[in-house]
């Protein structure tokens, strides 16, 4: 499971290890645990099928990063192969399904996630059922839909419905199992919505899948549309709906007319960022009047749920500049400024040097005096949103002050998605007068206790995850595609 943003450095197999590399009896263990670090699609699966059936699970390999760049050609063909011997191993099965992301690339593969279930397809043959989920951002390739014989994509983002969905692969693994023979349709559109238009909570998208999800019924079994991975850069890039039948005529006619639909309601999709020197302002007055209700920014640019550094330092500088108070902003991937911290010790003051050692492009360097005010582990139990229950590693882990902005900086990279992020430090997020999280939109369903939607400010600055997608250098990404020709013309 990686989204691959095609201009992130490449995702190496350190990444996958301080994140989730398991197999076999150990991937079983995590599944048992009460806080498991794999994503909540097995475990949604694996609880499903325990109610419908007696059965024997086969663990092969989990191997999960939340987004970072192109994976490692020569790790992944490893863990490929030792899926393949795994597989082999087990002898003949009924069954296979896969936790896939469906948005990945490698150095030198483009389509990770087909090449994924051809090994499997080699290992079974073509008779044995195969399913999988995807995550709401796949970038869809033909290979995917053919190899596979039903592929559910998640409904929600923030992605909290991958329980349901892993459960949803359960239940109709049962039914082929019974004799159901799936029909699949499949529609790729030129169409690549920018990420903060993307929320289903409300707007367009929350608009779209509704649409799609009253095609249910009646013997339609699934309708996925994956508004795809924007930044992903890749030929696979675009809008995907994968329309599940008992019918193909049936499939194909549903998958039409929703994409039909989708195509129709593109102009609503739309960025709206605010400027960072207005953004300042706001946290100003935020800090100098306690009757103002508190704001949350999102640096929805730095975004490493989308590849982002998570260390860009654009909103840190103007806030510390302009002497911004009340204000925590976080995480920020720092491991040599962490491990500074850890030395130094909690009390300890030093001049704090933000990205001594990164030289990504837009994470620029920044300087400051700063205070060691806590220290951490990095490891926390998730509370909310898509992190509840789940444990996460942020490695050596430290809060910088920096002026009146306490800063969470961590050894390992991952986004906001919940609040544990800086209650595990004692920072109590309902004193704060501002929070700045590295995120795109995961953090709304971990921190909604705190900021209803018109409380969410959207940063408009520099960054490798931007929804402003006129600013993004592209190589691969098929053309023409909307936004980016804004005058084409297609039909499904």
């Amino acid at each position: 499971m990686l989204e691959s943003n095609g201009h992130a450095p490449v995702s190496t197999r350190e990444e996958f290890e301080a994140s989730v590399l398991l197999e076999g009896d150990a991937l079983l263990a995590d599944l048992a645990s009460a806080n498991p670090r794999s994503p909540t699609t097995l475990t949604g699966f694996t609880a499903e099928m325990d109610r419908l059936a007696d059965w024997e699970r086969v663990p092969l390999v989990m191997a999960a990063v939340g987004a970072s760049g192109p994976v490692d050609q020569a790790f992944f063909e490893e863990v490929v192969e030792r899926m393949r011997q795994l597989l082999r191993a087990a002898g003949p099965v009924d069954a296979v399904f896969l936790s896939q992301h469906g948005a990945a690339t490698a150095t030198v593969d483009i389509d990770p996630d087909g090449t994924v279930f051809r090994a499997v397809r080699e290992v079974v043959g073509p008779d044995v059922p195969v399913v999988a989920t995807l995550d709401l951002h796949a970038n869809v390739s033909q290979a995917m839909v053919d190899l596979a014989d039903i592929l559910i994509a998640y409904r929600e983002n923030p992605h909290t419905d991958m329980p349901e969905r892993g459960a949803d692969c359960a239940r109709h693994l049962k039914a082929m199992l019974g004799g159901m023979k799936p029909q699949t349709a499949f529609v790729k559109l030129p169409f690549i919505p920018p990420s903060t238009s993307q929320n289903t909570k409300s707007g367009p998208y929350a608009d779209l899948i509704a649409y799609g999800q009253k095609q249910v019924g009646n013997g339609v079994l699934d309708v996925s549309i994956s508004s795809g991975f924007s930044l992903g850069d890749t030929p696979k890039n675009g809008m995907s709906v994968i329309v599940t039948a008992t019918d193909k005529a049936q499939a194909e006619t549903v998958a039409r007319n929703v994409a039909a639909h989708a195509w129709s309601q593109r102009q609503r999709f739309i960025t709206n960022l605010t400027s960072l020197e207005r953004c300042t302002e706001m946290a100003l007055a935020c800090g100098r009047d306690p009757s103002k209700p508190a704001l949350l920014f999102a640096d929805v640019a730095d975004n490493p749920g989308g590849g982002g550094r998570g260390n860009t330092s654009y909103i840190l500088a103007a806030f510390h500049k302009a002497g911004v108070s009340g204000c925590a902003i976080g995480p920020v991937y720092d491991p040599a400024l962490a491990a500074e911290a850890q030395r130094l010790g909690v009390g300890a003051g030093f001049m704090a040097r933000f990205n001594r050692d990164e030289t990504t492009t837009f994470s620029e360097s920044f300087t400051a005096p700063g205070k060691v005010v806590a220290l951490s582990d990095g490891l926390f139990v998730g509370r909310r949103g898509m992190a509840a229950g789940r444990t996460l590693n942020m490695g050596p882990a430290a809060v910088v002050q920096v002026g009146d902005i306490q800063v969470v900086v961590t050894t390992n990279r991952h986004q906001a998605l919940d609040p544990m992020f800086f209650e595990t430090f004692g920072i109590d997020i309902a004193s704060l007068r501002s929070l700045v999280v590295k995120s795109r939109g995961h953090f709304r369903a971990g921190f909604d206790i705190f900021f209803p939607d018109d409380r969410i400010i959207e940063v408009d600055v520099p960054g490798l995850t931007t929804p402003v997608l006129q600013n993004v250098p592209w190589r691969q990404v098929p053309r023409p595609i909307y936004p980016l020709d804004p005058e084409m013309t297609w039909a499904p």
